[in-house]
């Protein structure tokens, strides 16, 4: 089993539009609502890879009802703590004239310390089952930076941590087995620009120097790039039409989660994930993936080994 954690889930709205044109009345073409957030992302597009997964998260309002009776039905495990701020809901625009994709992003209500332990609680119980766990997403205020940290005290198995910033950098003195910022997060975190290969092959190193095992970073449809202590490869990202590119490194990490999980070798893994990001990119709900097509798409990739 895979446990999917975090405290900013979304219920999402995608709304399409035949040319949107800004300052004027736009009627969508279709609309459709699905649950969503970072941590739902990941646990949604597992149990679409057919891998058992328990999603721990925290809930609330019509909005947390709707994302938990949605997880039910696609049979994921859940651990949901009701928080007493109403779960966000959060809207992407999609112009299919233009191509361009627009996300309208609610920030999450505050968590209280209540809230706090009894997530903690839950995740010890859970992560003590699994093979490989996800901790992902933003943290709402309320939340101290230490929180993933404080998470990897009680997890034993490997962990792949989706975070970016203080929260990011605090956790890895506790040696996280995968980090996986994408390029521009990377930047914000170490508080510099990253505009040359050798400069982003730089922070990652020293990310591997603070404690990360491994440093998985992307940028969009450019090369992905993964470095251990003292390797470093480069992985070309296969071209796909898209639809709707929201989820695509949520849909990394349950990639590179089921190839760990399956004992697959890091690299292996992380091609993986590669492949589970571009189908998804293909997709207009984030997560609902096609095994045959990821497990495809994973046969195509190559780690091409640096140094």
């Amino acid at each position: 089993m895979i446990v999917v954690a975090g405290l900013s889930p979304a219920w999402q709205q995608i709304m399409r539009f035949d040319g949107l044109r800004l300052g004027e009345v736009n009627r969508a073409r279709d609309v459709a609502r699905c649950a969503s957030g970072k941590v739902v992302n990941v646990a949604v597009a597992l149990a679409h890879l057919r891998v058992a997964c328990d999603v721990v998260a925290l809930v609330g309002g019509e909005p947390g009802r709707e994302i938990d009776r949605e997880l039910a039905t696609l049979a994921i495990g859940r651990s949901c703590i009701q928080s007493a701020a109403p779960t966000r809901v959060c809207t992407t625009i999609i112009d299919s004239q233009s191509g361009r994709v627009t996300e309208l992003v609610e920030n999450a209500g505050s968590v209280t310390p209540d809230e706090l332990a009894e997530f903690q609680t839950a995740y010890a119980e859970q992560a003590a089952k699994a093979r490989a766990v996800v901790l992902t997403g933003s943290l709402p205020p309320g939340a101290p930076r230490t929180f993933y940290f404080d998470l990897l005290a009680s997890t034993k198995c490997p962990a792949i941590l989706d975070g970016r910033g203080p929260e990011l950098i605090a956790s890895l003195e506790r040696r996280p087995f995968l980090v996986k910022p994408n390029r521009e997060e990377l930047a914000f975190t170490l508080g510099r620009d990253l505009k040359t290969d050798a400069e982003l092959h730089s922070a990652m190193r020293e990310l591997n120097d603070r404690g990360a095992s491994w440093v998985v970073v992307t940028a969009g449809a450019r090369p992905a790039w993964a470095s251990s202590h003292g390797e470093l490869f480069r992985f070309d990202v296969p071209q796909m039409a898209a639809v709707n590119p929201i989820g695509s490194g949520d849909c990394l990490a349950a990639g590179i989660a089921w190839g760990l999980a399956e004992g697959k070798e890091p690299c292996d893994a992380i091609r993986l994930g590669i492949a589970a990001a571009v189908e998804n990119v293909g997709q207009l709900l984030p997560g609902r993936l096609d095994p045959q097509q990821v497990r495809a798409r994973w046969a195509t990739i190559r780690a091409q080994r640096v140094f």
